[in-house]
């Protein structure tokens, strides 16, 4: 009866709007009281044994009672800020969060990078690193110090190490590459800050390269690979350990030392440096080392590790520098663009609306939904005040959508201080917003683009949309179509002309369209077509490389990242990532134990980053060079359960994933070589760094949104993947890390989805709704939020992925099965002559025989030579 008096025409529409959320509010408690009292009968008997019936949490347990307002009023302070942590000791935390300073890049710092190669167990090795060299060098120098001597000495015993890698034993071998290895970390002992490590590293490093001992280390690693007997003893052993993989770890971590020292730019460089430097990078991308590029090897290094066939390779280490090579071979993010762009201006095309790069960063990221128990205590504290404000609908996100992991913003948005919705005055409790996250480390402020009022991304408008457009038109106001027509505009009112004009200024042409219309024309006139003019680009024979085992690899990834995800449980049929990190000897004491935790979640999180970068990299060359090498891949991703792989590793506490802190700073390279290390105690472990959040988690989750979005993107069929896996409480969970870049990619995601998710969900979250508004670039014919178009309806999805794989599977006989060629397109030869002088290998038993088949199949037989010759 309320309702239908709140609902009369005489009432005020902003009324109308709260009193409709005081009643849902009311609803929703009378609700949860009633099962309440069903469950505990006996409470319910005595009506003062239930104080405040009408005032239960809802985000909390289901049997938690609180007082009434005038009852909580009158405790003190204290009290009543641990009576409100306590109410909510369930919920996962109502903190605020504060924004992430966090900036997007290819890597992190250079010196992050360095320490993750090293598993802290490894830590004993670097003094035996240098125990090896030092016995070595002090064959040939007695006094002097390796910073002491001039160059053309230090050449000299580079070159002599080199030669002592060629040698039979195995344990000389691989003293000489310890010794080497230690040149390649710095000779750290001879310094006294990072920054010198740093220094004598370039200097060393560059060194080797130039004497010869990358190639040499190839040859050595491909002979590791394929050492059997090693691998038989691995696969034998019931635990492998980090001694099992020694050798293998010292040749990756030299190579990934010089790959990644290597690729780091800078201005004081000299010139024969940068010419090493561009030398080396093509190199490493060309079929040199055993005719195929570097990361071929490392991608086939993965596949028998995941086949269970050398249960003992140092898969991070591999990961590691398969990453590195192929960033450095293809480049970056940055070199990315600049690809783009100059393709863009190759195929004679509109230049970019944006620096894609530039507007993210300049982005700032919205508060995530209100939940439910901050809207219950907002309202109690307008009652308490006597303020009686507007609450808009979209702030009932959490009502319908249960959701354990929801998480609170109750502070005000920077972006749009118009907007009510993010007004809420709610009390900050500082003790618990300290143990969910440390408070924000200031930063100098960042660079940041100037946009006028409005949204950040022009709005792009494809030619299909426009052809679906005009047919429509045409449709309903002249009643018949022109097909492919978008130019004729006869017949049509005025307002659909300056439609037209509107969709056709932000007509956007993509790479990809030209590169398909060319693979049509190719296939429709396979002879007059011509050849193809391919440029053997990096990526281009690196994608040649892989095509053969694209699909293994892809699954020996998938599997790795399983193994690596923290929502994963251990199981006895999936393999053992560990192999590099596990000790000889398993721990003994809780600090040993607690180091080696530490050790093991830092060792998966390196894992993930390391994939996800790589897959994503792979996908935005991929794409870039030819839009069928891209679906090639995407699609055996999609077909080893990447999409369900990906959701299950964000449903997970994501904010605990980002803040996890599982780094041991003292024991990082380069600060553990040159610092005495302080004792290790079980509350340093447990402290573990300052930092506000973890680089390299923030990074992978970023990373592997990214993928999601690649692989869903205008696939209607991906898409229902979405929706069926129910990803849509899973992303939403994700928008509480308050970074704007995954922000950006979790609102596309939900996005495109929105119109199968039915309207009662786009009701209950119009907040989402309009930080997809906001954030996320319009398609000016897209009906996203509605799902009224075409693309809204169901069809045969399976038909789509077929459609595509026939399309897939003839670009790749057409340009690289060489060696199949089309019979209908051979040239037939019609000369007698040639033809019979064509000389043919008949079979053995035939010329054994011979003559028997002459008398059956032709002196038996009468011949009408004239039919034969006519």
């Amino acid at each position: 009866q309320d309702l239908r008096g709140v609902l009369k025409e005489g009432v005020p529409t902003c009324k109308r709007q709260q009193y409709s959320t005081q009643l849902l509010v009311g609803l929703k408690f009378t609700r949860r009281r009633r099962k309440y009292a069903s469950r505990h009968p006996e409470s319910h008997t005595k009506k003062e044994n239930f104080v405040g019936q009408s005032n239960m949490d809802v985000g909390g347990n289901g049997g938690g009672l609180i007082v009434n307002n005038k009852q909580r009023a009158m405790l003190p302070n204290k009290s009543r800020g641990e009576f409100v942590r306590n109410q909510r000791k369930d919920s996962e935390g109502f903190s605020e969060s504060p924004d992430l300073e966090f900036e997007y890049a290819d890597t992190d710092k250079w010196s992050a990078e360095l320490s993750e190669l090293y598993s802290y167990t490894e830590g004993p090795e670097f003094l035996l690193n240098r125990k090896c060299f030092e016995e070595e060098f002090r064959i040939h120098v007695s006094d002097d110090k390796w910073t002491e001597l001039d160059v053309s000495q230090h050449r000299a015993h580079a070159m002599r190490l080199l030669d002592g890698l060629e040698v039979i034993t195995r344990e000389k071998r691989l003293k000489v590459a310890r010794a080497i290895l230690y040149m390649a970390q710095g000779t750290f002992a001879e310094c006294s800050s990072e920054a010198e490590v740093q220094h004598w590293m370039r200097y060393n490093i560059f060194l080797l390269l130039d004497v010869g001992t990358f190639t040499a280390l190839v040859e050595l690693l491909n002979m590791e690979v394929d050492n059997s007997a090693a691998c038989s003893s691995a696969v034998r052993k019931p635990a492998i350990s980090l001694a099992d993989s020694t050798d293998l770890r010292v040749l990756l971590n030299i190579m990934y030392l010089m790959v990644e020292t290597i690729q780091q730019e800078d201005p004081a460089d000299s010139p024969e440096w940068r010419a090493t430097r561009e030398t080396f990078k093509t190199e490493l991308g060309s079929p040199l080392y055993n005719n195929e590029p570097i990361s071929v090897m490392l991608f086939g290094m993965v596949t028998k590790f995941c086949s269970g066939h050398a249960p003992h390779f140092p898969m991070k280490k591999v990961l590691l520098l398969l990453w590195k090579s192929i960033l450095f071979t293809l480049g970056g993010f940055e070199q990315l663009q600049n690809i783009k762009v100059r393709k863009r201006e190759q195929l004679r095309l509109p230049p970019l609306p944006e620096d894609s790069i530039r507007v993210i960063r300049s982005m700032r990221a919205a508060s995530p939904p209100a939940s439910a128990s901050d809207l219950i205590e907002q309202q109690q504290k307008r009652a308490r005040r006597e303020h009686k404000s507007l609450t808009k609908q979209d702030n009932l996100d959490a009502f319908n959508e249960k959701d354990p992991y929801k998480s609170d913003d109750p502070r005000e948005d920077e972006d749009d201080n118009d907007d009510n919705d993010n007004s809420m005055e709610v009390e900050p409790f500082p003790m618990e917003r300290d143990e969910v996250m440390p408070p924000p480390i200031p930063h100098p402020p960042s660079e940041r683009v100037n946009f006028p009022k409005g949204l950040p991304w022009a709005p792009k408008v494809r030619e299909k949309d426009i052809e679906h457009f005009l047919e429509s038109s045409r449709s309903k106001f002249i009643g018949y179509t022109l097909g492919n027509d978008t130019d004729t505009v006869v017949g049509l009112p005025r307002p659909i002309h300056e439609s037209i004009r509107t969709l056709k200024q932000h007509k956007y042409i993509s790479i990809a369209e030209i590169q398909i219309a060319k693979e049509d024309e190719f296939q429709k006139t396979p002879l007059s077509g011509g050849e193809e003019d391919v440029e053997l680009c990096s990526t281009e024979l690196l994608y040649q490389g892989i095509l053969p085992s694209l699909p293994q690899y892809m699954i020996a990834l998938l599997k790795i990242l399983l193994a690596a995800a923290p929502t994963s449980k251990a199981k006895t049929d999936s393999i053992n990532i560990l192999a590099d990190v596990l000790p000889e000897e398993m721990p003994t004491t809780v600090l040993q134990s607690m180091k080696l935790g530490v050790d093991v979640n830092r060792h998966k999180e390196i894992i993930v980053k390391a994939i996800s970068a790589i897959l994503l990299l792979l996908l935005k060359h991929f794409k870039l060079n030819h839009i069928y090498q891209f679906e090639y891949m995407a699609q055996h991703l999609v077909f080893a359960n990447c999409i369900p792989l990906i959701l299950k590793f964000f449903n997970q506490n994501i904010m605990s994933y980002i803040t996890a802190k599982n780094s041991i700073s003292v024991l990082d390279f380069p600060y553990c070589v040159v610092h005495d290390l302080p004792e290790l105690t079980a509350e340093s472990l447990e402290a573990g760094d300052i930092n506000q959040f973890c680089w390299r988690n923030l990074f992978s989750c970023i990373n592997l949104l990214r993928i999601l979005n690649k692989l869903t993107k205008w696939k209607h069929s991906r898409t229902m993947m979405l929706v069926v896996f129910k990803s849509a409480p899973i992303l939403k969970r994700a928008l509480k890390v308050k970074q704007a870049m995954m922000q950006l990619y979790v609102l596309k995601l939900l996005k495109v989805q929105t119109k199968y998710l039915g309207r009662q969900w786009r009701k209950s979250n119009m907040k989402t709704m309009s930080a997809i508004y906001q954030k996320v670039r319009h398609r000016l014919n897209d009906d996203w939020a509605y799902g009224n178009d075409l693309d809204a309806r169901p069809w045969d999805f399976q038909a789509e992925e077929c459609a595509l794989r026939a399309n897939i599977e003839r670009f790749n006989s057409r340009r690289y099965d060489n060696n199949q060629s089309n019979p209908d397109f051979l040239p037939v030869d019609n000369c007698l002559q040639s033809v019979l002088g064509q000389r043919v290998d008949l079979p053995e038993d035939f010329q054994m025989n011979y003559d028997l088949w002459l008398e059956r199949e032709v002196f038996s037989k009468p011949i009408s030579w004239e039919e034969l010759l006519q």
